[in-house]
């Protein structure tokens, strides 16, 4: 067996959960959206965590507001500020946990001729 991994972004070996530094590098990298194109870019990539970001929708609100039909691209401090605490949420909080082996929880296996995924509930 391998003694450590990297899943979703983070080291998992004996020590426990950790970021993955190199994930860490680009998100902190990542400079403001420029254009719509990037806003979507950007949550399209952050709202893969979003059940992991406490108020996701919340904080991406402000962004997901100027990708509206008749709405004029305006990245102002307001937007500045929750693409920043994104970024925060993105670099530093644990997306993932141990499971909690006294609690009930579900393992669901899914496999085609190209992928095997799975998903814990």
């Amino acid at each position: 067996m391998v003694t450590e991994g990297v899943v979703l972004g983070h080291k998992i070996s004996a020590k426990g959960l950790e970021v993955d530094k190199a994930k860490i590098e680009v998100i902190e990298k990542l400079p403001p959206p420029t254009n719509v194109r990037g806003i979507r870019s950007f949550l399209g990539h952050a709202g893969f965590y979003r059940r992991f970001i406490k108020d996701f929708s919340k904080i991406a609100k402000l962004l997901c507001n100027l990708h509206l039909k008749y709405s004029d691209f305006n990245f102002d401090n307001s937007r500045l500020e929750a693409f920043k605490q994104l970024k925060s949420c993105l670099a530093t909080a644990p997306v993932i946990t141990a499971p909690n082996w006294k609690s009930p929880f579900e393992l669901m296996c899914d496999a085609s001729d190209y992928a095997v995924g799975v998903v814990l509930g």
